[in-house]
């Protein structure tokens, strides 16, 4: 199992994304992206956000809110568990990204991005504060179905 981060950056009404176009071989090529990856030996949820976020961006954040877990059965060959975050508090400046061009996007205009198909729908239940545990099940870039449970109450 692979366990990653994925982390939303809101600035006033905007939210950093990244259009994966650098790597060649990038499972997520031509797609649009929160900021995150892969977890190093030994680090925690937060560790792992917070570098990610600085590596592909350059920015440092500070209290990054845990959103949610989505699950990604067999997707792409791998088990993945992926950590869910935004963040609102941030320094530093943008830098030019290794994975692809950054760009501060209204939030309003985010689901017209070219996305995997299951980001919308776990952008809904972020928009309605609901702390989300969900399985996604793809077969290769088609979602086939998804299953979620909230905890606690929206907030």
């Amino acid at each position: 199992m692979i366990l990653a981060t994925l982390c939303y950056v809101q600035d006033n009404g905007r939210t950093l994304m990244v259009h994966r176009n650098r790597k060649p071989g990038d499972m997520h090529s031509g797609k649009w992206n929160g900021l995150g990856g892969k977890f190093e030996a030994g680090e925690s949820p937060e560790d792992c956000v917070r570098r990610e976020v600085f590596e592909e961006s350059g920015l440092e954040i500070e209290n990054p809110r845990l959103r949610g877990l989505l699950t990604f059965p067999a997707f792409k060959g791998n088990d993945w568990t992926v950590f869910v975050y935004t963040a609102g508090e941030f320094r530093g400046e943008l830098i030019d990204s290794p994975e692809g061009d950054l760009r501060w996007v209204p939030d309003d205009e985010l689901e017209a991005l070219p996305l995997w198909p299951s980001d919308p729908i776990f952008f809904a239940w972020m928009r309605a504060g609901r702390f989300f545990s969900a399985k996604f099940v793809y077969a290769g870039d088609g979602l086939l179905s998804h299953q979620v449970a909230f905890h606690g109450e929206p907030g």
